[in-house]
């Protein structure tokens, strides 16, 4: 087989099984571990799978520049994005992510609904200049692709506030490797909200469900459930039920 299939039929494993493990597909296809690893090497290095010990999982595709996110799976973050508005309640204090499907729950969120958000993403704070909620800027570094501040003074400024709930957006949501992010810094920002927050919702569109980015969020137990689009069938969501993980279905 020529590499060229190979990779392909690579790919099909991935999106089919959602792992690869390396020396079991050696074996099946008749070449050496070290041409699958081989492989396995230049799939990544594409953004196309993300390696693990053995083998590897597959990329996210929310990890794409924020503007080519938004044309990703946005019937599912519609459905996740006005489930999650209804966690915000009047009177609450809510912590919100950025990214785009933080973006469309500020948009599906009642334009009079009295709250207060705190937020360290500039997009989520202008698209509610027309609420009656009370908006709170974290600033720092502006991170360009998710459009969000971080880095040392957006972590500072996040030990400085607390909330009822924080809505986090992620890249993968994986039975094994749990939360992941594209951004080392992004997912330190994440873990800093997270501990200023009494619970955390995961905004899971379709595009995240079984995929894996490079850096790891928070552990599945710190999480008080996963908000996904129902009409989205994964075994990954029944594998994470089995591990105690609250899924919480938006119709």
């Amino acid at each position: 087989m020529l590499a060229a299939s190979r990779k392909d039929l690579l790919l099909d494993r991935l999106r089919s099984e959602g792992r690869i493990v390396a020396k079991d597909l050696a074996t099946e296809l008749g070449v050496s571990e070290d041409s699958i690893r081989r492989d396995l090497r230049e799939l990544a290095a594409a953004g196309l799978a993300v390696r693990v010990y053995g083998g590897a999982l597959p990329a996210s595709p929310a990890v794409v520049d924020y503007a080519a996110r938004q044309s990703v799976a946005t019937d599912s973050k519609q459905r996740v994005a006005r489930f999650a508005a209804g966690l915000i309640e009047p009177g609450s204090t809510v912590l919100i992510d950025g990214g785009t499907t933080a973006l469309a729950t500020v948009h599906a969120l009642s334009r009079t609904t009295e709250c207060t958000i705190i937020t360290h993403s500039p997009t989520i704070a202008a698209a509610l200049l027309d609420h009656a909620a009370e908006v709170i800027i974290l600033g720092g570094r502006l991170f360009k692709h998710s459009a969000v501040a971080s880095g040392a003074a957006a972590m500072e400024a996040a030990l400085a506030v607390s909330a009822d709930r924080f809505l986090l957006g992620v890249t993968g949501i994986h039975e094994t490797a749990g939360l992941t992010t594209g951004d080392a810094d992004e997912a330190a920002m994440k873990r800093a909200l997270a501990g200023r927050a009494g619970e955390t919702y995961v905004l899971g569109s379709a595009e995240k469900i079984g995929a894996v980015s490079r850096y790891p969020v928070l552990p599945l137990a710190e999480v008080a459930g996963i908000i996904v689009d129902a009409a989205h069938a994964s075994p990954t969501l029944g594998a994470l039920a089995e591990r105690g993980v609250r899924i919480l279905p938006a119709e």
